[in-house]
């Protein structure tokens, strides 16, 4: 081989390499890879592993974990509605909980399987609004149970046409029957009342927030032997913004603020503490003119007499009164009154 087809040989190599380059640097993205980037996956139900732009986007929502006494609360309600919903369809009813978490309104109102029904209720003491959403395979198997049907046969769903007033009234009925459950497993925490509003078909109908607004979505599975279906319960944050220092706690009983060696340590070190208290025999107002040309040797007239009140004072602060007298070789005040609640109540700052 010759010089000039060595020569050859390697710029073909070169120019193939460098067009390998250029071919990598062109490369684009499949679709794949552009869903990852943006944190979107057709995939994934309840949206708990995202990541990428939508990871960022939505990590301004406030995460119900840092709301320990929520999964207490609804670990409750799944008791109370596994008994409850029994007692209402006479069958048996098996009702667990999913999973809990935070979301946008607008969000959710989108990804609502339609045909359901939505209720809107109000949470009265919090003056605020929730919504509980039934999907259709729970309301034909509710309807389907409560009007008789057999078992091991699958509810008939005739789709493409509005719910009847039967249907309506029979899912009304069983969202009744959730929503005293609800107020029930809030009642260790805060009494509230749940009162149904109305229901809607159409999610632009249920807006109880603005669609920027967080909430608490919480899933729960009902299932009756072969037939059931899902109910999810929405709560704002601004729902439970009211009871928030509440949701905080760890456990039910910190709710009473109250720790026993705190309290005892507390009481023994205010027993021991010393205070400065103070009997004024009289107070007088004169000019500051006067108070300047005093000197040493004035004499000033006092009004009080031997039998006179004298107040006692921790301060600026009123305690009680007593009388002047002598014990030994001291000067003595002799208490004469008990101290008020008012006083007591003016020296710990309104605190009992």
């Amino acid at each position: 081989m010759s010089d000039a087809d060595t020569v050859d040989t390697e710029a073909e190599a070169g120019a193939a390499e460098d067009g390998g380059e250029a071919g990598l640097s062109e490369r684009v993205l499949n679709q794949d890879e552009i869903d990852s980037l943006l944190g979107f996956d057709l995939g994934d139900d309840d949206g708990s592993d995202r990541s990428g732009i939508r990871a960022i986007i939505n990590s301004a929502l406030v995460s119900y974990e840092r709301l320990p006494m929520l999964e207490i609360v609804f670990d409750r309600l799944v008791r109370l509605m596994t008994t409850s919903l029994r007692n209402f369809t006479s069958d048996n009813v098996e009702v667990s909980l999913d999973n809990i978490s935070s979301i946008r309104f607008g969000d959710y109102l989108n990804s609502i399987p339609l045909p359901a029904i939505l209720a809107v209720f109000r949470a009265e003491e919090l003056d605020n609004y929730g919504l509980l959403t039934v999907d259709s395979n729970l309301i034909y198997s509710i309807v389907d149970v409560l009007l008789g049907g057999r078992r091991g046969t699958a509810a008939l769903r005739i789709e493409g046409r509005p719910y009847t007033t039967i249907e309506r009234m029979l899912v009304q009925r069983m969202i009744e029957v959730v929503l005293a459950d609800a107020q029930a497993a809030f009642e260790p925490l805060t009494p509230v009342h749940f009162n149904l509003d109305r229901l809607e078909t159409n999610p632009r109908f249920a807006a109880i927030a603005r669609p920027a607004n967080a909430a608490i979505l919480v899933k729960l599975r009902i299932d009756m032997e072969d037939r059931g279906g899902r109910v999810e319960l929405l709560l704002p944050y601004s729902t439970l913004e009211p009871i928030r220092k509440m949701l905080l706690q760890q456990f039910m009983g910190e709710k009473f603020g109250r720790d026993n060696i705190w309290e005892s340590h507390l009481a023994t070190e205010l027993w021991t503490t010393e205070t400065e208290v103070r009997a004024v025999l009289e107070e007088q107002q004169m000019p500051l003119q006067k108070v300047l040309d005093l000197k040493v040797g004035d004499t000033l007239m006092l009004n009080a007499g031997p039998d006179s009140e004298i107040s006692v004072r921790c301060g600026s602060i009123p305690v009680t009164t007593g009388r002047m007298g002598r014990k030994g070789q001291h000067i003595a005040v002799r208490i004469e009154r008990p101290i008020s609640v008012e006083t007591a109540s003016r020296l710990t700052g309104g605190k009992r």
